[in-house]
């Protein structure tokens, strides 16, 4: 697998049968295989993961299909953007709500693998974020690719005690869904805002579940967290799958 890390929690997946693009909403796009399928997610509809430019790729890439949280169809709907579209482009956009599963195969929703055989799919399961959206679980290749979106512990200074507890129960009964999982690569916030709590998230990640490669994200351009994160007492125990992003458009090759 290759992994690009293009800007904040924007990453592309290039496996053998796909490829997949998440939460893009700016930065330098690479030229990818027009052949194979390509996979378009945005976790919500927050300006820093959804641009609706993305719906252009579709000139580059016949393969595409846009798997879009829920609420961003609320949005174009409002702003009459969905109206607008050709029919090619609204036939390849896939909303997808909290807790729900949709199964594609070369790029077309399908509703059951009992008419293939020797066929490789792209299963995704939605979690429900503690902010907007939803997260993705993706089984595909074999492998397991996690993209939390906004599911993260959003706990800051200040806040109430029922604050705390209800972010804190919601965070924890969305990531014990994946708990159980064995993942290959995720994709987890961290947020500079949070000041002291910027790592809590991730931290309850990677001690919650079965993570092989865990990518930070959402870092606002502040990469020096990344190293601060690495260099806490706190990460010792999985320093060692933390993939540490030093620079915009940086490629990891991820051994199978």
């Amino acid at each position: 697998m290759k992994v690009t890390y293009v800007y904040h929690s924007g990453f592309i997946v290039e496996l053998e049968s796909a490829t997949l693009l998440f939460d893009y909403y700016k930065g330098e796009l690479k030229k990818l295989d027009p052949q194979k399928p390509l996979y378009v997610f945005s976790s919500h509809n927050h300006y820093d993961h959804f641009n609706k430019g993305i719906l252009s790729l579709i000139k580059s890439y016949p393969n595409i299909s846009f798997i879009l949280s829920s609420d961003i169809k609320t949005s174009l709907e409002e702003n009459d953007t969905l109206r607008s579209l050709s029919d090619d482009v609204k036939q390849r956009i896939h909303f997808i709500k909290p807790n729900e599963e949709k199964l594609f195969l070369h790029g077309k929703a399908v509703t059951s693998t009992t008419d293939f055989s020797n066929e490789r799919f792209l299963k995704v399961k939605t979690l429900e974020s503690t902010d907007e959206g939803v997260a993705f679980s993706i089984s595909i290749d074999g492998k397991e690719i996690f993209h939390a979106g906004d599911l993260h512990w959003w706990t800051w200074e200040g806040e109430t005690k029922q604050e705390y507890k209800n972010m804190t129960d919601r965070f924890f009964k969305e990531v014990a869904k994946i708990s159980k999982i064995p993942i290959d690569l995720a994709f987890l916030p961290v947020d500079p805002r949070q000041e002291d709590r910027f790592y809590w998230g991730f931290d309850h990640y990677m001690r919650t579940c079965d993570i092989k490669h865990a990518f930070p994200m959402h870092f606002w351009d502040d990469f020096s967290l990344i190293t601060r994160f690495m260099n806490m007492d706190d990460s010792k125990d999985y320093i060692s799958k933390i993939m540490n992003i030093e620079r915009d458009g940086q490629t990891f090759i991820i051994e199978e």
